[in-house]
């Protein structure tokens, strides 16, 4: 029976969009699945503040009646604007191992962004920088993490074979943390702190640092503004984010730095890993994945860095020294002994040296595919 691709249209053909994945990798040891309801929210129309300004259509693909294939279509109209280009994004691409299914699934999408006037498409890539990015193609027999795109090792040669070429990779490690704080990292933070006339917020309950969330999103706005991909958050994109997240947060765990002024000069985002807690509950909080969340989140070897900012003017001061050194203080007290640090953009050096430190294997690899549009 021939190939058939489907426009999503219904919640019910949005639920199927979101669950394809789930019997795609339910036997896979290596993926994470992402929150159902998180997917839900991203992907809604009505729901998602990033559809202010971006334009996204899904499709399925069947075979014999079997959903074999997915991918979504976006235009960040926002980024287009800021870039002055008129490119589209692919993302929550997905498939069986079958080159007339990842084929077609691109050649759609492909379409779709001509219709709109694009004359170029890259990714995978989501709505916002806060989205997963990237397909794998080094790590696989690697553990995932929350918000992380996995895929099988076949992804690559599919997008390849599409006429797809590399547009930017980002690499990721695994830190082993040290018994005790290194040397030299703890007189980096030491000197920062002094010269800047800086101090670490100290903080016991997440509620206590309400005040200061939207100052935080605001600098990792400034902060990230160059970076591939990224577009400033809008108020509304920060509001759910606080919303979304700051219930979950652990404060020791999120070492905020203020300047002279009481401002935030700097942050990061560290969590226990919570990658066996959702594969165990297979993305569904409820009535029982919240429990093995709650557990991840209290007791945990393991731990993952999501963002860390530092404010522009506060650049190449040390500043990164400080967030080192607060989490490091913060791994030890909690047990963790190996963290992942997520993607970082391969050429982001300062970033990479921090790592020099300690006991760190780049153990991930993923890219960013483009492809011009005739």
């Amino acid at each position: 029976m021939e190939l058939h691709l489907k426009e999503v249209r219904t919640p019910r053909e949005l639920r199927q969009f979101i669950s394809f994945p789930y019997s795609l990798y339910h036997k896979n040891a290596f993926w994470v699945p992402p929150l159902r309801s998180d997917e839900f929210f991203s992907l809604s129309k009505d729901k998602n503040p990033a559809f202010d300004f971006c334009d996204a259509n899904y499709w399925l693909a069947l075979k014999d009646k079997k959903i074999v294939g997915r991918v979504a279509g976006i235009i960040n109209k926002k980024y287009n604007e800021k870039y002055g280009v008129k490119i589209a994004r692919f993302g929550w691409f997905d498939f069986i191992d079958n080159r007339e299914v990842s084929s077609a699934l691109l050649n759609t999408v492909e379409t779709w962004a001509r219709s709109n006037g694009m004359n170029c498409i890259h990714g995978p890539l989501g709505f916002t920088d806060m989205d997963g990015e990237g397909t794998l193609i080094e790590g696989f027999e690697e553990v995932s993490t929350l918000g992380a795109i996995y895929n099988y090792p076949y992804y690559p040669e599919h997008i390849e074979h599409a006429a797809y070429s590399k547009d930017i990779d980002w690499i990721e490690y695994q830190v082993t943390m040290h018994a005790e704080i290194p040397e030299k990292v703890q007189r980096l933070a030491d000197i920062a702190l002094q010269r800047n006339n800086l101090k670490i917020l100290n903080v016991k309950k997440a509620k206590e640092m309400l005040p200061y969330a939207n100052e935080i999103f605001y600098v990792l706005n400034d902060a990230y503004r160059d970076l591939y991909g990224f577009v400033e958050l809008s108020d509304k994109q920060i509001q759910m984010y606080v919303k979304q997240y700051f219930g979950f947060i652990r404060p020791e765990f999120v070492p905020v730095v203020l300047d002279s002024a009481g401002k935030v000069a700097a942050f990061g985002i560290a969590m226990p890993s919570l990658s066996a807690a959702l594969q165990k509950c297979n993305g569904r909080l409820f009535p029982f994945g919240f429990i093995r969340v709650l557990r991840a989140i209290k007791n945990n070897r393991n731990a993952d860095l999501y963002l860390t900012a530092v404010r522009p003017d506060m650049q190449n001061k040390g500043v990164n020294a400080i967030l080192i050194h607060e989490m490091n203080k913060v791994f030890i007290k909690n047990g963790v002994e190996k963290v992942e640090t997520n993607r970082e953009l391969e050429g982001n050096i300062k970033v990479q040296a921090q790592w020099k430190f300690y006991d760190s294997r780049l153990h991930k690899r993923r890219r960013c595919y483009k492809k011009e549009l005739a």
